[in-house]
């Protein structure tokens, strides 16, 4: 019988992993406050940033991997695969940096909030250089405490050797994700292709495929598996990406947790972007490449760039997309046993990941 808890709590999930990043957390505030008090800031920082929202979806995926694969359920595992939240934490506090972004999850994002503490303090200089400043520490020193709590857990070093690769390509892959999204809003490039290619390294790996294949290398899992998880994640990650595209520009903020139309502010060139271009004529066109990446633009120019992606089809190819995307992932999970428990849950995330409902 398929269970009504949401996957990403089942077995006590979340809280688990909830748990664990708060006793990590608990420990470098100690260890920071013992270099010197100014570091009471940016221990609060990370600890709100953190603990306070996010989907739990990267460790859920690690974990129904690790189980899928015949892993023993641990309190290391857990722990182990809770590091991926810092690795998302870094991602977020730089990407909201290179996207000048005001909020995050309905707070100020890291760089506002450290610029008005500046204000507030009357130190010198500008409080938004020292604001960005800030935030590029922040997201680096969640980066290198992700490998401080993978390698603290308490895993065997046998288990964590295997895990070793997927981690690695995991942080170098979103990196190169991020720097192609940055290009393709500095050079213009508007094609299909380059929104795919940055859809899947900046998002799709790292939040599906990689911490799938995480997790079966902790259980060391043999190579059909790893085959059927990298089948099942590079599409429902892509898909969790276009859902992603399609909240950035109509999305209620109530749910995003940012302003409405953000990513056409930040002139995000995302599939959905890609698709209205490549259907609209010329006025259209024109209007929708001068709208995209306007800071100022204002919420009548949102409602009229909308308007131009859906009477293109735009909205409707992504919609299919993501459909058909999610329906070739739930596919590759039935090319290999599993563990019953653990296919449903990963059939319970991939509807969860591309409706939002968690």
């Amino acid at each position: 019988m398929t269970s009504t808890v949401s996957p990403v709590d089942r077995h006590g999930l979340r809280a688990r992993v909830d748990k664990a990043l708060t006793a990590f957390l608990a420990h470098q505030r100690t260890r920071m406050h013992d270099i010197d008090d100014a570091l009471r800031d940016v221990t609060a920082a990370l600890e709100a940033f953190v603990l306070r929202g996010g989907k739990r979806l990267r460790p859920a995926f690690g974990y129904w991997g690790y189980r899928g694969a015949g892993g023993i359920d641990s309190d290391a595992v857990v722990t182990g695969l809770s590091a991926l939240e810092l690795v998302q934490a870094s991602a977020l506090i730089h990407d909201d940096l290179i996207d000048r972004s005001d909020t995050r999850r309905g707070e100020p994002s890291v760089h506002r909030r450290f610029a008005a503490r500046h204000r507030a303090a009357g130190w010198h200089g500008d409080p938004d250089d020292f604001g960005a400043s800030a935030a590029i520490l922040l997201g680096d020193l969640c980066l290198a405490w992700s490998d401080e709590m993978l390698h603290g857990a308490g895993l065997d070093p046998e288990v964590l050797a295997r895990a070793r690769g997927a981690f690695d390509e995991m942080r170098t892959e979103v990196m190169a994700g991020q720097y192609l999204d940055v290009l393709a809003q500095s050079d213009g490039d508007t094609s299909a292709e380059r929104a795919a290619k940055i859809a899947i390294y900046k998002s799709a790996k790292y939040t599906v495929e990689r911490p799938l294949l995480l997790g079966a290398a902790l259980a060391g899992a043999a190579a059909p598996v790893l085959a059927a998880y990298s089948a099942y994640g590079l599409p429902l990650g892509e898909a969790f990406q276009l859902r992603d595209d399609v909240l950035g520009v109509f999305g209620d903020p109530a749910q995003t947790g940012k302003p409405a139309g953000d990513d056409l502010r930040e002139g995000k060139r995302t599939f959905l972007i890609a698709a209205a271009l490549r259907e609209a004529g010329p006025a259209d066109r024109d209007a929708l490449l001068a709208g995209l990446g306007d800071p100022a633009l204002d919420p009548a120019g949102v409602d009229r760039l909308r308007a131009i992606i859906t009477q293109t089809g735009a909205l409707a190819r992504a919609e299919e997309r993501i459909t058909a995307l999610t329906g070739t992932a739930l596919a590759a999970l039935t090319t290999v046993p599993l563990d019953p428990e653990a296919h449903d849950t990963l059939t319970a995330l991939a509807a969860a990941a591309t409706r939002r409902t968690i």
